[in-house]
């Protein structure tokens, strides 16, 4: 059976791209290195309770962010806060420690393990599945005081490969997905149509925010990643940030605010 063209041209230009190797790798390992031993002894071998922002007021929606790699939720549950989103409950966890192949087997806060930083590197399948299972069970627990269609999920980095993962492939409406500098895993399969794709698709909002001076996911991997989030979700914004690298800035959780805002107003 011929193969569609337009499938073929973007395989083709995944496996074109890519990063930048021994920079990129030398940027993340000291990075997570040093945000490693800031968390002083912690060695949890599961997530750990999350941060939660509750709302002002009368509470109308909940936004669930995963952080990156090596990190915790206490920092983005600090810059939520500072958005004064009052009738939005934010609700951020910190993943387990886990041994990560990109940096030599060193344990860190990680929703995967992670074997290379191109396209084409070897997935881990099974750490997705389970991470994406362990935000379904967040989003479980937390429809037990909101409908799931009031709820939100994103994430940064590799919390925001789990966040798009879970929305593509969940069996309830939610309100919308947050992507933050990140790529869709096991994008071949999506691209394949191996995986079985949510029903809510239609009614699924999302955000990409991404910077164009990012060294380590790249902002043309974000672009192809938006790419094939188009041919599934109907309703995407994709904005960028010059000069922004593999973080994020005021301009974004500005956008960020908007778009959640957007959806479920504050009335």
């Amino acid at each position: 059976m011929p193969r569609n063209n337009t499938t073929v041209s973007k395989k083709s230009e995944f496996k074109k791209l890519r990063f930048l190797g021994l920079i990129s790798t030398s940027i993340l390992f000291i990075g997570v290195f040093l945000c490693y031993w800031c968390m002083g002894n912690s060695s949890s071998s599961s997530m750990t309770n999350p941060v939660v922002i509750g709302p002002r007021a009368a509470h109308r929606a909940t936004l669930i962010f995963l952080h990156g790699l090596g990190d915790t939720g206490h920092g983005w549950a600090q810059g939520f806060a500072q958005l004064n989103l009052s009738h939005i409950k934010c609700v951020c966890p910190t993943s387990a420690i886990r041994k990560v192949t990109l940096n030599g087997g060193m344990p860190m806060p990680s929703w995967f393990d992670i074997f290379g930083l191109h396209p084409t590197a070897k997935q881990d399948e099974e750490g997705i599945l389970k991470a994406s299972q362990a935000l379904k069970s967040l989003i479980l627990e937390e429809a037990k005081s909101i409908g799931t269609e009031k709820i939100f999920i994103g994430g940064f980095s590799q919390g925001g490969a789990v966040a798009l993962y879970n929305a593509l492939t969940s069996d309830c409406q939610l309100a919308g997905v947050v992507a933050l500098s990140t790529w869709l895993p096991l994008h071949l399969k999506f691209m394949d149509k191996e995986v079985n794709l949510s029903k809510h698709l239609k009614d699924l909002k999302v955000f990409q925010g991404h910077g164009e001076a990012d060294p380590m996911v790249s902002h043309t991997f974000g672009q192809m990643t938006n790419k094939v989030l188009a041919d599934n979700v109907k309703s995407i914004t994709f904005k960028s940030y010059a000069d922004m690298g593999h973080s994020s800035c005021p301009q974004e959780m500005k956008d960020i605010k908007e778009f959640l805002e957007s959806i479920v107003p504050n009335e």
